[in-house]
């Protein structure tokens, strides 16, 4: 029977748990530096509840005082609080058909470094792929070090069908099939687990891109469908906040969604998927640019470069291309009732010419678009968004749950 002594000791700590990541969820929400006052006034909490936790939170390097505005009235100015700029940060890792990327983010969501390294991965084997992605991550370490920050876990990205403990079922245009990805990186200190969570977390790319824009600043909504174009295309589906996974974690797999039934085959084995028709070397081809003969500057660049300066089997590619997203896109809106689609990944600086076609489809076959019209705009991180995503997610758990961080800082 638990003694009454120990069931408060228990309430006590539940109470603090929840006044820690009730005021330091505050302050990472805020527009401008609260102060401990503001604080207070907005949670309901006592002033000096607000004054233990925040000197708690300084003293765990979460929280940092920012200098007070002036003030014209009477009386001292108060210091405002913002998230320690020093303290905790996340590493993103991502592997992908042609690159490899690694990025420090802080508590505040800042990218502090951001690597990468561009080799086609497909004749290279997993083990030496993930050898490669281990040692740029150890070159993010060094400069996260140099900053004096502390990396509280990674997350890695990848272009496939992730199971339960890092597992990678499925990766088609990585040649991947149950990849131990954990296994294959254990002898690699890439972080330190914190509050029970492994060090390392593996997820499918477009997912960790899609809560990167969630958290993104400013905010945007909390609906909406996140697609990353490269060689293969994914999505991330987030509804009401949350990102939505699936029964067997394994949603978004829009790159395979058939837009011509009986059409070019797949690397999945099926024909006519979205991939086939807008992803990278899709383009490439269409607009005469085999991607082997590209320099050394990322695809969507080239691309977008040529689409600028006029050129006619490049705009008539990407026009094609984006037909084909658009056709996908309207399916999707029309089952979930989404009002926002974001292009991200290698579709983000291709945007200006993707999106008219996409909107001309999504305004033909979604039901409701002719009174609820869907926006479609490019990602806020481009990019980087799964990388950054990922890294970002590392820190948010802190923000989430910042008990475990301080238990593991004392």
């Amino acid at each position: 029977m638990t003694s009454a002594s120990t069931a408060g000791a228990v309430r006590q700590g539940s109470l603090r748990e929840l006044n820690l990541a009730v005021v330091l969820r505050r302050i990472a929400a805020a527009d401008r530096p609260p102060s401990r006052a503001g604080i207070a006034a907005g949670t309901g909490l006592t002033r000096a509840t607000v004054s233990a936790v925040v000197d708690d939170l300084i003293a765990g390097r979460l929280v940092a005082e920012a200098e007070p505005e002036p003030r014209t009235g009477a009386g001292r100015p108060a210091r405002g609080l913002v998230l320690a700029s020093d303290g905790p940060a996340g590493l993103g890792l991502e592997v992908n058909v042609d690159y490899l990327a690694a990025c420090v983010v802080d508590l505040a969501g800042t990218v502090r470094h951001h690597l990468v390294r561009r080799a086609d991965l497909r004749p290279v084997s997993p083990a030496d792929a993930l050898a490669r992605l281990a040692a740029l991550a150890a070159e993010a370490q060094a400069a996260a070090v140099r900053d004096g920050l502390t990396l509280a876990g990674a997350a890695l990205a990848v272009p496939g069908l992730v199971g339960d403990g890092g597992l990678v079922r499925l990766a088609p245009n990585l040649g991947w099939r149950d990849v131990d990805v954990p296994a294959l990186l254990a002898g690699h200190r890439l972080a330190e687990p914190v509050d029970g969570v492994p060090p390392l977390v593996v997820d499918n790319e477009a997912n960790l891109a899609a809560l990167g824009e969630l958290y993104a600043r400013p905010a945007g909504p909390r609906s909406f469908l996140h697609i990353t174009g490269e060689i293969g295309i994914g999505a991330g589906i987030v509804l009401d906040g949350s990102l939505y996974r699936g029964a067997r974690g394994w949603s978004g797999e829009i790159g395979h969604f058939p837009v011509q039934p009986q059409g070019r085959p797949c690397r999945c084995g099926g024909q006519g998927c979205l991939e086939r028709y807008a992803g990278q070397e899709a383009i490439l081809s269409a607009a005469g640019l085999p991607g082997a003969e590209l320099p050394a500057d990322t695809a969507a660049t080239r691309l977008a470069d040529l689409a600028g300066a006029g050129d006619p089997a490049t705009l008539a590619a990407l026009a094609d291309a984006g037909a084909a997203l658009g056709v996908a896109v309207a399916g999707v809106v029309n089952l979930l009732d989404l009002d926002t689609v974001v292009l991200g990944g290698g579709y983000a600086p291709l945007s200006p010419w993707l999106r008219p076609p996409v909107v001309a489809e999504v305004s033909r076959r979604v039901l409701t678009a002719a009174w609820a019209p869907v926006e479609v705009r490019p990602a806020v991180l481009g990019a980087q968004s799964a990388a950054v995503g990922g890294a970002g997610s590392v820190v948010r758990r802190i923000v989430d749950r910042p008990v475990g961080w301080l238990a593991r800082s004392t």
